[in-house]
């Protein structure tokens, strides 16, 4: 057995007990930590497959960015894990069928025949060439605008997050010095005049 399959089994090995640790562990941090490794050892699956865009935009994106947010948002939200889990036997017959057709999907990718096209008659990249090279090439030529227009509904998502958030220009609380400076006891201090009150 080759030293690349025996990598291939040991990250998929963890990357399955990473995801069904993801859905048994009773504690959402806990769920959150498997995820992250689920992806790390998804990332090494694609490295090993050569998709090097890949492998790295699934551990910078995902587990640098998303998982980063998520874990802070888990971690500072007080979940009540006893009540999330009263309503998991109710959902198990609808995550069972889902879970089976997944499994289905995965055998037929597979297998050597997939929707009667084989994997060998897939096209080979030459030794000498690289993934993300041919998937910058193919962005910015064959689909530059589908590529442009994302970027659009991106920017239009940032600036739109922006605005519904901002709730305009909060008071500044900063003195100016030179004021304080000018400022003279008659305009800070009065001193009242009262008449004293007599003993009965």
């Amino acid at each position: 057995m080759e030293f690349k399959t025996v990598v291939f089994y040991c990250l998929a090995a963890i990357l399955v007990y990473a995801a069904l640790r993801v859905i048994t562990a009773r504690h959402p941090v806990v769920a959150v930590l498997h995820l992250i490794l689920a992806f790390f050892s998804a990332g090494g699956v694609w490295a090993l497959l050569q998709a090097e865009f890949l492998a790295i935009g699934i551990i910078l994106i995902y587990v640098g960015a998303v998982m980063v947010l998520l874990l802070f948002v888990v971690m500072m939200l007080d979940i009540n894990v006893d009540r999330l889990r009263e309503k998991f036997w109710r959902y198990l017959p609808l995550g069972a069928i889902v879970g089976a057709v997944m499994l289905f999907e995965l055998g037929a990718v597979l297998s050597a025949n997939y929707m009667g096209v084989a994997l060998s008659d897939a096209p080979q990249m030459a030794a000498d060439g690289s993934n993300t090279k041919e998937l910058a090439r193919l962005l910015v030529s064959e689909h530059a605008y589908p590529f442009i227009l994302a970027a659009v509904i991106l920017l239009v998502a940032t600036i739109a997050a922006v605005v519904l958030t901002h709730r305009g220009k909060k008071p500044s609380k900063a003195k100016d010095p030179a004021e304080q400076i000018r400022v003279r006891a008659a305009d800070r201090v009065r001193v009242l005049q009262m008449p004293a009150e007599g003993k009965d």
